[in-house]
């Protein structure tokens, strides 16, 4: 265990974050304001990245490295946060032992509704073994991306692999996307910022479909190592199930960050609503 760690104890200070609409438009509408009125929400909606980094702000302030090495995490998002809108994260401690530490985080919007939920962990015990590089084969994406359907996703099992060159940069646009100050992220050799394994995580299925809208939903994983800016990255991926619930069409994708090709990066399980109820 680190002992950033080891002296984590009862609350985390609160974090407040706001996200401002993007000046560009965005190929998903659910993020623009007149699609996602029309159904039937307030405005558009922060993506699930933005937020899932926010609630990893704390938890690295707190845990350092360590996590980002090899902490695990699983984050859902139960109802939207609204570009422009205050939020808050709130993180404390679930459990801690000598050799582990479990926190939980919670994404409140301004009218004090619970938005997301986060649960991240650190331990100093033998890890699970890692997942085989070459079990997930890295792919070329569609020249043409086809409407997403159920019987695309079913014969898509090996999905196209989206890389990205992490050089600074990337790494900036992304850390002023999220609004993110901690300053491990910069510099030369820089930590790469977790939340860019969930985008990348979110490209596996839009470099791969025409999708819109559509809502991520949940992600679970462990990171496996440490990406660092100057990696070349790619998010290698299987369809792992398609599911219906309330009227809404779900994939749930299995997924593997590779670094330079060999090194493993994080283990990701990826659920998103790909077809709305209504939509």
């Amino acid at each position: 265990m680190s002992p950033d760690a080891a002296i984590v104890v009862g609350a985390l200070p609160e974090y407040e974050a706001r996200a401002t609409m993007p000046a560009e438009p965005s190929e998903n509408k659910i993020h623009e304001d007149g699609l996602a009125r029309a159904m039937g929400f307030r405005g558009g909606l922060v993506p699930g990245v933005t937020v899932y980094a926010w609630t990893t702000h704390p938890v690295v302030a707190a845990l350092g490295p360590a996590w980002l090495d090899r902490g695990t995490f699983s984050v859902r998002f139960g109802k939207p946060v609204y570009f422009g809108e205050e939020a808050a994260v709130s993180v404390s401690v679930a459990a801690r032992t000598e050799s582990a530490v479990t926190l939980n985080a919670r994404v409140v919007d301004g009218k004090g509704e619970t938005c997301g939920t986060a649960t991240m962990g650190l331990s100093s015990g033998p890890p699970p073994a890692t997942p085989r590089v070459g079990d997930y084969p890295a792919e070329p994406l569609p020249v043409e991306r086809p409407p997403v359907s159920r019987a695309i996703l079913e014969s898509r099992t090996v999905l196209g692999t989206p890389e990205l060159m992490l050089d600074e940069p990337a790494s900036q646009e992304f850390l002023e996307r999220v609004s993110e100050t901690l300053s491990l992220y910069r510099g030369v050799g820089a930590a790469a910022h977790p939340g860019l394994y969930l985008d990348l995580a979110n490209r596996a299925l839009s470099r791969n479909v025409r999708v819109s809208p559509w809502i991520h939903v949940e992600s679970q994983g462990r990171h496996l190592g440490m990406a660092k800016v100057g990696d070349r990255l790619e998010m290698r991926g299987k369809v792992k199930q398609l599911f219906e619930k309330k009227g809404h069409e779900f994939v749930e994708l299995d997924l593997l960050l590779v670094a330079n090709a060999t090194r493993t990066i994080a283990s990701i399980r990826h659920v998103a609503i790909y077809h709305l109820r209504g939509a």
